[in-house]
């Protein structure tokens, strides 16, 4: 629990008014100037955008069965962050497509008190639809990303919450079945949180709070990147189909991962698109695969977003052992701008006119992990019986990055409207089933074809 009472808003309204540590200078950016200080001309009214309540817990309340599906590094992750975030969390179903998978997290949960009946552990393709029907209230689905808009459509249509592992679609049919899902969900008054957890993430939040209060002005564009060394592979074993390979090697493979500006780069993509509350409406990239060792896609892209109102973002991502490193996103603005580096903003001068408060923020909580933080705001909503939708958000952020996959291999320039109109669907490419599969189907895109 958090160390005194007062509560996060009142926190960060206190720290703005005192100027304590959050504003660190005078600043440019102010439309007038008197004893009480700058005065920012807002992008958004307060109540007109979303601000988590990031408590170290999550209220307490009735008891919730909790189900998982996709029980690997992820789904096994998930649901310990999960556990960590709220008291009264009983996990009662597991799924996964391998019994490995699902033994190895079943016998972790059970030394730790959580012991799951073996009537309900399912494996399978179907696994998630028992898992679903057990009588769960909520569900973690981490399953390969482009099973995801399936199972959230199926435990929709049952009335139980999702918590979904970002990205949440991989094509474009996928996207318009989220969409279409999210609004189903939003009728049942369900609770949908994403697995992009900067939503979550202290300096992320207050940073988002700051830019929509004004303080870089209006936004003129901005840089995103997710470059790292070589993600892991699977080497193929002589016992495994070609389905079991791809699907133990999910990440190497363009219809189960997206590809990484999809599968890993979405994060970077949502953030521009969450602080500036834009959509891209074209986009031009390019991008090649030169030392993967598995599956068929991209180890790097370069794309050129040209946003809905004209500005332009640049999005970077690599996956490449040997070369210079970079996760993060910057944005400028009219009158400074904001980095995800320092957790700073600067006026156009270079003055550093708001820093996150890393000290302050330790001494008002102790949960600072926002993987268990985004479960924290799960479990509040569920348990106050308020409807939270965020595969809205993450949907659009998943096609922005379906446009500049798509840009890159064809050699193109995409269009929104095209992409969201589009019939890809990689998940009708391949069969449901562990056996064989037109491995020729699996080849590197080829731009100008």
């Amino acid at each position: 629990m958090s160390k005194n009472k007062m509560s996060r808003k009142d926190f960060l309204s206190l720290s703005a008014i005192a100027g304590v540590s959050t504003l660190v200078g005078s600043s440019t950016l102010m439309t007038s100037c008197g004893e009480k200080g700058p005065v920012y001309t807002p992008l958004k009214q307060p109540g007109e955008y979303y601000v988590p309540v990031l408590n170290d817990k999550a209220d307490d309340g009735k008891e919730l069965k909790a189900g998982v599906i996709g029980c690997g590094g992820r789904g096994s992750g998930a649901i310990y962050n999960l556990l960590a975030a709220a008291n009264g969390i009983k996990v009662t179903a597991l799924g996964d497509t391998f019994a490995d998978r699902l033994n190895g997290l079943k016998n972790s949960l059970a030394k730790n008190g959580q012991v799951v009946a073996d009537e309900n552990c399912f494996v399978g393709f179907d696994a998630y639809k028992k898992v679903i029907d057990s009588g769960v209230d909520m569900v973690i689905i981490a399953t390969p990303p482009a099973f995801r808009p399936l199972h959230f459509q199926y435990a929709t249509q049952k009335g139980v919450h999702s918590f979904l592992e970002k990205p949440i679609a991989v094509d474009p049919k996928g996207y318009r079945t989220i969409m279409a899902t999210a609004k189903q969900a939003q009728a049942k008054n369900l609770s949908v949180v994403c697995g992009t957890q900067r939503h979550h993430q202290r300096p992320y939040v207050e940073a988002y709070q700051k830019i929509q209060e004004g303080l870089i002005g209006e936004i003129t564009g901005g840089n995103v990147y997710w470059n790292q060394s070589m993600l892991w592979y699977r080497d193929r074993q002589p016992q495994w189909t070609d389905t079991e390979w791809m699907i133990r090697d999910w990440v190497n493979w363009k219809w189960l991962s997206g590809d990484h500006i999809v599968e890993q780069h979405v994060h970077n993509i949502d953030v521009f698109l969450w602080m500036s509350g834009l959509k891209p409406v074209k986009a031009t990239a390019f991008g090649g695969r030169h030392r993967r060792v598995t599956g068929d896609q991209y180890d790097m892209f370069s794309v050129d977003f040209e946003m809905e109102n004209g500005i332009h973002m640049h999005s970077m991502c690599r996956q490449i052992n040997g070369c210079s490193n970079n996760i993060g996103e910057f944005i400028q603005g009219t009158k400074g701008s904001w980095n995800s580096y320092n957790h700073e903003i600067k006026d156009l001068d270079g003055n550093v006119i708001w820093k996150f408060d890393e000290e302050a923020a330790k001494a008002q909580f102790e949960q600072h992990n926002p993987y268990v933080l985004e479960h924290v705001d799960w479990v509040n909503h569920i348990r106050k019986g308020t409807m939270h939708d965020e595969a809205t958000e993450c949907g659009i952020s998943c096609l922005a990055g379906v446009m500049g996959r798509e840009s890159a291999y064809t050699g193109a320039s995409v269009t929104w409207d095209e992409m969201s109109q589009s019939p890809l669907d990689y998940l009708a490419e391949f069969k449901q089933e562990l056996g064989k599969q037109d491995m020729e189907k699996c080849v590197v895109p080829t731009p100008g074809k």
